[in-house]
């Protein structure tokens, strides 16, 4: 029996499972430059660097890297801009939705922050699914934020606060480690 994916720190041996999600589906390009061992590398020690803002979770499953939550930490405003992606082989399990439940109630709570907002394209339902699953709440359309392929698209702007109610849904474990970085 395979143990439940978990989510954990990011770590530097994760860069050759972060090119492979990279290379599964051509969308992965909106998430960053990542197509070569050294790109990978670069992508990871600049979220895994601890003075950086970057808090990024790897979903791991079965000892492997197949996703990321990541919140880009506001420490002046304590706030967030969370992200996250899976490797394609791996979406439609709900493991997304688990894991950002589990990130953004860190945040909200061990995290010490006090609001997270994310954006997706309004083109990408499922992005959408995530953001609400764990708790984030629809505040507006940005409108033809975003330049994709040659055309303008619009994005879906949501936030979480620490005062809403969590979202119920199952959660991953959480081996944390991580701290917020403190006001400079």
């Amino acid at each position: 029996m395979t143990p439940d994916p978990v989510l954990r720190p990011l770590a530097a041996d994760d860069a050759e499972a972060v090119l492979a999600a990279f290379r599964s589906a051509p969308d992965m390009a909106r998430q960053g430059d990542v197509s070569t061992p050294t790109e990978a590398r670069r992508y990871v020690d600049r979220l895994i660097d601890l003075a950086g803002p970057h808090r990024a979770f790897a979903v791991d499953d079965a000892g492997t890297c197949v996703g990321l939550v990541t919140v880009t930490v506001d420490a002046v405003n304590r706030s967030g801009w969370f992200w996250y992606w899976m490797h394609a082989d791996h979406r439609g399990r709900g493991l997304a939705q688990r894991a950002a439940a589990t990130v953004a109630d860190w945040a909200l709570s061990d995290g010490e922050l006090e609001r997270l907002e994310l954006g997706h394209r309004v083109n990408n339902p499922a992005s959408g699914a995530v953001a609400r699953a764990a708790g984030f709440v629809r505040e507006g359309t940005e409108r033809e934020k975003f330049l994709v392929d040659g055309r303008r698209v619009d994005v879906a702007a949501y936030g979480r606060l620490r005062t809403d109610p969590a979202p119920s849904g199952a959660r991953l474990s959480l081996f944390s480690g991580v701290c917020v970085p403190q006001e400079r």
